[in-house]
């Protein structure tokens, strides 16, 4: 019942910018705190931003400048715009929900590849 779908991966060559989608379905999207992550093989996960059920954002320090996260309540999906995209960037992206207060809830999507390549 309870999804998350990324969608908007795919190659792109250094410099150049990508959008990924992030679609929520099965849970009251609004009052989560919605985050992305990233994995590149052979590395741990690591938290790329999140944007707060309350409006504000925060980013990792290496995208900072390059990657703006926002979401659209009314549609129940999170976005990841990202500019000057560098080959370290290459990665599986990941959406993740967690509920901002109260009884605990954390979801996951299964990922969309990110491959940064000339």
């Amino acid at each position: 019942q309870v999804q998350l779908v990324e969608s908007g991966g795919g190659l792109v060559q250094p410099g150049g910018s990508l959008r990924l989608s992030c679609a929520g379905s099965g849970f009251l999207f609004r009052i989560y705190d919605m985050s992305w992550y990233r994995q590149a093989p052979g590395k741990e996960r690591e938290l790329v931003g999140i944007t707060s059920a309350g409006g504000s954002s925060t980013y990792a320090d290496s995208v900072k400048g390059r990657f703006t996260i926002s979401r659209d309540n009314a549609e129940k999906t999170v976005y990841l715009q990202m500019d000057n995209l560098k080959p370290e960037d290459t990665a599986v992206y990941t959406c993740s929900a967690a509920r901002a207060s109260g009884i605990p809830q954390r979801y996951w999507g299964q990922g969309t590849q990110v491959t940064v390549s000339s």
